[in-house]
């Protein structure tokens, strides 16, 4: 048996052009499960799953595109009911997409990037899990994994909105385990910690800021997208069959250093 053996599942991976979502995405298929990339451009999600069935999958065809804005609720749904009526089913749920409108104190933190913040990174996970987990429970079987940060653990100067809805992440992980554990679905976060991504790139782009992060993170570095990869893909797997409602950080060691 392999352990990490995706075969026959399918996966749902949102933010899943670029960055840590695109090589999710990349690995689950490697790893033989079907997936759906998805982001909120069309020709964006075409390109990476044209990626896929030729260097990945060898031509088998397993990636399939369906454009979806997370933040809004119809949408999500529309991503829910063409991945059902592609591959039948839903296996793995992959939240990942996530937004971070605003640098900056929390005290001049504008509404609308406030509710945004909360809105596309809390509510739309919400949504979503809900969405996918009814025909989880009749099968009796399904993977949810949230793409959290480790800002979710720590406080933060410039980013504590986007903190604050990643230690939610946390928390919805941990409660649809117990809820939903008896179903046989389990629920867990991944926290990365700085990994170059363009998402994260304003806090490495600078050299010196860089070295003086990479100086403090016990490994020396920062991480790749495929670590992050590699998480969600035991996750999702038999090699993580009796992990639920935690929340792994891959982080270099960040977490664990002094301050």
């Amino acid at each position: 048996m392999n352990l990490f053996d995706l075969s026959g599942k399918t996966a749902v991976i949102t933010g899943s052009t670029k960055g840590i979502g695109k090589a999710i995405a990349q690995r689950m298929a490697q790893h033989g499960a079907n997936v759906v990339v998805s982001s909120r451009k069309q020709d964006a999600c075409e390109e990476v799953t044209a990626e896929i069935n030729q260097d990945w999958v060898q031509g088998e065809n397993r990636a399939v595109s369906i454009p979806c804005h997370i933040h809004h609720k119809d949408q999500l749904q529309n991503l829910v009911d063409k991945t059902k009526a592609e591959f039948g089913k839903i296996d793995i749920l992959v939240c990942n997409a996530a937004v971070n409108p605003y640098h900056g104190s929390i005290t001049d933190i504008p509404d609308s990037a406030f509710d945004r913040i909360m809105e596309c990174n809390i509510r739309s996970n919400v949504w979503l899990s809900n969405m996918a987990i009814e025909d989880m429970r009749t099968r009796q079987d399904g993977v949810i994994i949230v793409i959290s940060s480790i800002g979710g653990a720590r406080g933060s100067r410039e980013l504590g909105a986007y903190a604050i809805s990643k230690a939610a992440d946390m928390q919805i992980v941990r409660n649809y385990a117990v809820e939903f554990g008896e179903d046989n679905i389990r629920a867990n976060c991944i926290a990365p910690g700085l990994i170059v991504t363009d998402f994260a790139r304003v806090l490495y782009e600078n050299p010196e800021l860089r070295a003086k992060r990479e100086a403090a993170f016990p490994l020396g570095r920062l991480g790749q997208p495929d670590e992050i990869a590699g998480t969600a893909v035991m996750l999702a797997s038999p090699a993580g069959s009796y992990i639920t409602g935690q929340t792994l950080f891959v982080d270099g060691g960040a977490t664990a250093a002094p301050a």
